[in-house]
C-alpha cells in the first residue's frame, strides 16, 4: 500500500553524489513536517565511520538511510556495496511506523543501484557484523 508521499528531488541528487561522486558516506532520509514528502535529513562527509552512522539513527523514530558499505573479501579484494536501511525502532510510534512502511517503496524505487537492504528495529540488527554478513554473502 502506497502512502502517496512524494520524494523530494534533493534525495536523488544526494544519492547520485554518494553513488557516483563518493562525496558522501551515508544519507539519512525522513519525512517532512507535513508527512507529504521524503527529504534529506543529513548527508555525511566521506570520512564518516559506521559508528557515526549508527549515532545518527534516532532511538525512537523511524528513518531511511543509504550507506556506502566498504568491506574486504577473503582474498583481500576491496568491495563497496550501497546499502539501503529501513530503520523502524520497536519503541517508535505505531502511526509513524505505518507511514514509513507504506512510504518506503517510493524512495526505494527511485534509488537505482542499491545492492543490499537492511531492516532494523534495534541497534543489534544494524550492527556492523550483521550488515557485513549480509552484504558480503556470495562475493
Amino acid at each position: 500500500m502506497a502512502s502517496g508521499v512524494g520524494v523530494n528531488p534533493e534525495c536523488l541528487e544526494a544519492y547520485q553524489e554518494l553513488k557516483l561522486g563518493k562525496k558522501t558516506k551515508y544519507i539519512i532520509f525522513t519525512l517532512n513536517k507535513d508527512n507529504t514528502e521524503i527529504v534529506v535529513e543529513k548527508k555525511s562527509p566521506p570520512t564518516s565511520t559506521y559508528d557515526d552512522f549508527l549515532g545518527d539513527l534516532p532511538e525512537g523514530e523511524c528513518r531511511w538511510a543509504v550507506y556506502d558499505f566498504d568491506f574486504e573479501k577473503e582474498d583481500g579484494g576491496k568491495r563497496s556495496k550501497i546499502t539501503f536501511y529501513s530503520w523502524s525502532p520497536d519503541d517508535s510510534k505505531v502511526k509513524q511506523k505505518m507511514l514509513f512502511a507504506s512510504s518506503k517503496d517510493a524512495l526505494r524505487r527511485s534509488l537505482v543501484g542499491i545492492a543490499a537492504e537492511i531492516q532494523g528495529t534495534d541497534y543489534s540488527e544494524v550492527a556492523h557484523e550483521n550488515v557485513l554478513d549480509k552484504v558480503s554473502r556470495g562475493h
